[in-house]
């Protein structure tokens, strides 16, 4: 698998680390960087609001970053994008938006177990403030969900139903359209957390019949403090506005005030430019490789590392059996090694994992467990890096003291 894709990266290219925490954030290539640099070096200027010319090359820049994740995510209109600072700022949006003013006491909200805290904390809040009722879609040990149960679950009471499309514990990928006819059956909203899918797979709203979609630019190869909310036209058109101020006003007296138009009306405030023509260059950069060859890398990887594991009895990994139904998330615990241990020896051989709850307390309570140790890969990462989490787990136990 020699390649060049890592020497793309400054950051992997200038460090002997074998980087395995993708799931957190991915590193960012050289074009990316650039893009950043290159905005605030010739185009910086405060976008939407100037008539001279370097306003307008900001915007332009700002415009077209729009565009491409429309194009990326195949959605309608660049109406229906909005930016955001993170996934987690998607999801709020709507719940406080959306939610809190299409959900009250008596209906039902439901989401699966398998979510990240920002794709189910929200949904308590609305809970809590309309006394709607929470109900949860359960997995099964291997991470799947039962779509007969989860039929089962969607009624008429049903208003919303939020879902990762991708675990970021165990790499499930999830059957969002056939969630979404479900829910749709009974006029629900799909709410669909694409922070783990959009790295690795290609993500169609349109095919996924998504209500409404978030991302972050930080684990697509971009940067940080940039993030993605799809919402249906006609859904966010309905919709208030999650934060007030600058720029998404049409027009204030002293009574009130008139909003702007889709998609700056849910985006108050100086917006990040230099953060959305990185995104804009993330996205250019991931369609040049293809999603075709990032899966084919990131699968040889994690079949790589599965098959390695199994060869290491005290090494247990979460999920499905099958490397193909883990977009290379490898959650894993050692037989009497605590997962911050793991970690710190692991880090001491030059490989970065994650150790912890992963923001995903419910669902591993659900699997039995408190914390896990999680290796995430990238179509970037080596067979030798690999290689090296394998040496490291191979005598972890022994270099603790608790033998083999």
């Amino acid at each position: 698998m020699a390649h060049a894709y890592r020497d793309d990266f400054p950051l992997l290219k200038n460090l002997d680390i074998a980087y395995l925490d993708n799931a957190a954030t991915a590193q960012r290539p050289q074009c990316v960087l650039d893009a950043e640099a290159k905005f605030y070096q010739l185009h910086n200027a405060n976008p939407l609001r100037g008539l001279y010319p370097l306003s307008i090359a900001a915007t332009d820049d700002y415009e077209n970053a729009r565009e491409a994740v429309r194009a990326f995510l195949n959605a309608k209109s660049a109406r229906e994008i909005i930016f955001t600072r993170n996934t987690t700022e998607g999801l709020n949006l709507v719940a406080y938006s959306y939610g809190l003013s299409h959900v009250k006491a008596g209906d039902e909200i439901l989401v699966s177990i398998l979510e990240h805290h920002s794709n189910l904390l929200p949904w308590q809040m609305v809970c809590r403030q309309t006394g709607a009722t929470l109900k949860f879609m359960e997995c099964e040990p291997d991470g799947s969900l039962d779509l007969n149960k989860v039929e089962a679950l969607i009624t008429d009471k049903t208003k919303l139903v939020a879902c990762t499309q991708v675990s970021n514990v165990i790499g499930r990928i999830n059957p969002i359209r056939q969630i979404a006819d479900m829910a749709h059956r009974h006029d629900a909203v799909m709410v669909v957390d694409g922070a783990q899918s959009t790295p690795h797979i290609p993500v169609d709203v349109q095919a996924l019949d998504a209500d409404f979609l978030a991302f972050s630019g930080h684990k697509l190869y971009g940067p940080m403090g940039i993030g993605v909310l799809y919402g249906r036209e006609g859904l966010l058109d309905a919709m208030p506005p999650f934060l007030t101020g600058g720029e998404m006003i049409e027009s204030v007296t002293r009574e009130g005030a008139v909003f702007a138009e889709l998609p700056h009306k849910f985006e108050a405030g100086t917006v990040n430019a230099a953060g959305a023509v990185g995104l804009h260059a993330a996205i250019d950069y991931v369609n040049r490789i293809g999603f075709t060859e990032m899966h084919r890398r990131e699968l040889a990887l994690t079949r790589r590392a599965m098959e390695g594991i199994r060869d290491i009895p005290s090494v247990h990994v979460l999920g499905s059996e099958k490397p193909e139904e883990h977009c290379g998330i490898l959650a894993f615990t050692v037989d009497g090694v605590h997962p911050h241990d793991i970690s710190e020896i692991l880090a001491s051989d030059g490989v970065a994992i994650r150790a912890g709850h992963h923001c995903a307390q419910p669902l591993l309570a659900h699997l039995g467990h408190s914390s896990t140790a999680r290796a995430s890969l990238a179509f970037y990462n080596t067979e030798v890096e690999i290689d090296r989490l394998l040496n490291s787990l191979s005598t972890l136990r022994e270099r603790m003291g608790y033998g083999k």
